[in-house]
């Protein structure tokens, strides 16, 4: 798994601790040059947004290794897995939002993961996939869509929808 940064035209600050030293604090926040973004059906129920939104993520982390850090260890030793170095937005879109969003991030190629309404009803990684596999692009029931990329063209894409409350 890479972890070296991803090129920017501007100076990004790491907070990230070098093996056997202190954490460095520093004032100005960290600025990533990508963003991470989840775009979810306003009309989904609680359970169903944590739902998608967790099975959505998974998968940008083994398409675009670099947005995974190192694995987290406490001061006893315990190690735990690596998570996302940057935030994860969440915001939520009626379903013309979704669909227009989908559109974008298909323009403009980005690393994407979808959730359709037909998931909900699925029991395992084969059936999702081939429930799918059996629509055609345009006519997906989106419920969420996970993107990365560039902030500005992650920003496009998610235009037109807010922050998740």
């Amino acid at each position: 798994m890479s972890t070296e940064p991803i090129p920017s035209a501007e100076p990004v600050r790491s907070t990230e601790p070098v093996r056997g030293t202190e954490p460095t604090r520093s004032a100005e926040p960290v600025r990533f040059d990508t963003k991470i973004a989840v775009l979810l059906r306003e009309d989904l129920e609680s359970w169903q947004r944590l739902n998608v939104t967790a099975f959505l993520v998974s998968g940008l982390g083994t398409e675009v290794p670099e947005v995974v850090g190192e694995p987290y260890e406490d001061a006893d030793g315990v190690r735990c897995l690596p998570m996302f170095r940057q935030p994860v937005l969440v915001f939520e879109g009626a379903k013309e939002t979704l669909k227009a969003a989908h559109a974008r991030v298909l323009s403009r190629a980005l690393p994407r993961a979808v959730f359709t309404s037909d998931l909900f009803a699925t029991g395992n990684d084969r059936d999702n996939r081939a429930a799918v596999r059996a629509v055609r692009t345009a006519d997906l029931d989106l419920v969420g869509i996970a993107v990365h990329g560039p902030r500005n063209a992650v920003d496009k894409v998610m235009k037109g929808a807010r922050m998740h409350p």
